[in-house]
């Protein structure tokens, strides 16, 4: 049967992907991506992201769509050389406190008068939305966040367009706010980096991959202005991903101690947690290195995403379909 089929007969253990944003990081998702891809060991069943993640998500659907697990491979690669041949795709190449001026003193309306955003033209040429929405070989949610409620809104397969990438990824201090359906968007790492909550009640799969790339954790408390800012940046992007934890973690908690009815029980969703986390592989990088677009330092994330993958293979595959991988309370949440 043709792999790139949205009806194929699974054979292998089957996951969701969860894929955090962070710009130009995303290239460390990219080389876990191409890992798992290379491996071929997994299906998946529904992919979600944020801001890159989701720009991840939906090029690995248009290159399955295309030629498979290799299309993927390939599309990925594209995509992501594509940005790196560009310049300040993610926002700005000015790093350092000249940056962090501007973008304190200028709005995006005043920076960028015209609106300019590369990836519009790359999204446009290499991804067929179209046929996108009508054959994807997963179910894709994407982020974005209304500035005007303060709502996630997640987007499905079927509502995807070049604008629901940009609304997803629109940093307001950098991005023009983009407007869909009468509604103005930002980011949605804001509010769901990644959105998790669709894959409860929209796909079959108990096993949820979590490909992380801010870091949870620090050895110690920052107390320059830039390690704070950066630890700041961390926090508020992981606050949506731990809030959705917190909800798994406790949903586990009732169904592990009996609290429910036997009746009751079918009504939640066990999930089975995995995640591959950047922790220590991207710690040493500030935030303004999300916006380095330079292609060898996103071929360098490419291979720490690769290796990073490998270990999780090793220590991990066998645990899919069986039972989570790590404990989500301790890695998450505080210990109890």
């Amino acid at each position: 049967m043709n792999e790139s089929s949205g009806s194929r007969r699974r054979t292998r253990p089957t996951v969701n992907l969860a894929l955090q944003g962070g710009g130009s990081h995303g290239a460390f998702t990219w080389g876990v991506l191409d890992r798992l891809l290379e491996d071929g060991r997994l299906d998946f069943e529904g992919v979600s992201g944020a801001s890159a993640g989701a720009m991840n998500a939906v090029v690995l659907a248009q290159g399955w769509m295309e030629g498979g697990r290799d299309g993927a491979r390939e599309a990925l690669d594209r995509f992501w050389r594509t940005v790196g041949g560009g310049s300040g795709i993610f926002g700005t190449e000015m790093l350092g406190a000249w940056a962090d001026l501007l973008v304190r003193t200028f709005s995006p309306y005043h920076l960028n008068p015209a609106n300019l955003n590369p990836l519009r033209g790359i999204l446009d040429t290499q991804v067929d939305f179209e046929r996108l929405r009508a054959d994807s070989p997963f179910r894709l949610f994407v982020s974005a966040t209304n500035v005007r409620t303060s709502h996630v809104r997640v987007f499905d397969t079927n509502e995807l367009t070049v604008d629901v990438l940009l609304a997803s990824s629109c940093l307001p201090t950098v991005f023009h706010t983009v407007t869909i359906d009468g509604e103005a968007f930002w980011d949605g790492g804001y509010l769901a980096d990644p959105p998790l909550f669709p894959f409860f009640y929209e796909c079959e799969s108990r096993d949820l991959l979590v490909v992380m790339v801010n870091p949870l954790a620090r050895d110690r408390v920052p107390r320059n202005p830039g390690e704070i800012l950066d630890r700041l940046n961390e926090i508020t992007f992981n606050a949506s991903l731990i809030s959705e934890m917190r909800a798994i973690a406790f949903v586990q908690k009732l169904l592990g101690e009996g609290w429910l009815k036997p009746e009751f029980e079918p009504r939640l969703k066990n999930m089975l947690v995995h995640a591959v986390r950047a922790d220590g592989v991207l710690s040493g990088l500030g935030s303004e290195s999300k916006f380095t677009t330079a292609t060898p330092f996103l071929l360098d994330l490419r291979e720490r995403g690769r290796e990073t993958a490998s270990a999780w293979i090793e220590a991990s595959l066998r645990h899919v379909g069986k039972r989570s991988s790590i404990d989500v309370r301790s890695t998450f949440l505080e210990p109890s």
